[in-house]
């Protein structure tokens, strides 16, 4: 360590649900390793990023999260105690900023809708068209993949939110219910009403 440098030692942490290398990993970012720091960033950045994307819906929006949840990551890791693996602790704070970033949208801005078009042109064709289909068989899955994503914007923030972490991050009711702060009943009420409003507007696809 360079002299005159110090770092404020931190408690030592043993809790069960944290493995051994990620408790250790946690207790390095805790006293300001900075290899610690971005290895942390390393191993949870793409879903941190996915996430945000997923609530957002748009790429540049998605980045901007990205970069102010691993702030607040590190500003905060000190006071983890282990209640969840780090990772389920890492979706919370994303979906607490995708919260309050919202709001401020809804504040200040008409919800912005980023085309499938966009999407394409920012993230490359959809995986059908590699693999030949004809162009109805394209335009109709471009189609229906944009009316799901319609469907699932227009679902309340709290209900679209359970349902991306349930089907597309495949969380356990347990993991989403600590994510979002609330009981697993209320998870499962949640997803099941989600369901039912998404069932409804694609009912015609």
């Amino acid at each position: 360590m360079a002299e005159g440098l110090s770092v404020k030692p931190v408690s030592s942490i043993t809790w069960t649900d944290v493995d051994g290398r990620e408790a250790a990993l946690i207790q390095r970012c805790a006293a300001r390793d900075e290899d610690a720091c971005a290895q942390v960033v390393t191993e949870h950045q793409r879903m941190v990023y996915q996430l945000s994307l997923n609530l957002l819906g748009d790429h540049n929006e998605a980045l901007d999260l990205s970069q102010e949840v691993f702030l607040r990551v590190f500003r905060t890791i000190q006071r983890f105690r282990g209640q969840s693996a780090l990772r389920t602790w890492i979706y919370r704070i994303a979906v607490n900023q995708a919260r309050n970033r919202q709001r401020w949208w809804r504040r200040r801005y008409k919800a912005f809708q980023v085309s499938l078009d966009d999407h394409v042109r920012d993230h490359g064709e959809l995986p059908s068209t590699a693999n030949g289909g004809s162009p109805e068989r394209v335009y109709s899955q471009k189609e229906a993949a944009e009316q799901l994503r319609v469907a699932l914007d227009r679902l309340p923030f709290e209900q679209r939110t359970a349902l991306v972490l349930r089907e597309i991050d495949e969380l356990s009711y347990e993991e989403i219910g600590y994510s979002l702060g609330i009981a697993v009943g209320t998870v499962k009420s949640r997803l099941a009403r989600a369901r039912e409003a998404l069932r409804g507007q694609l009912r015609h696809v």
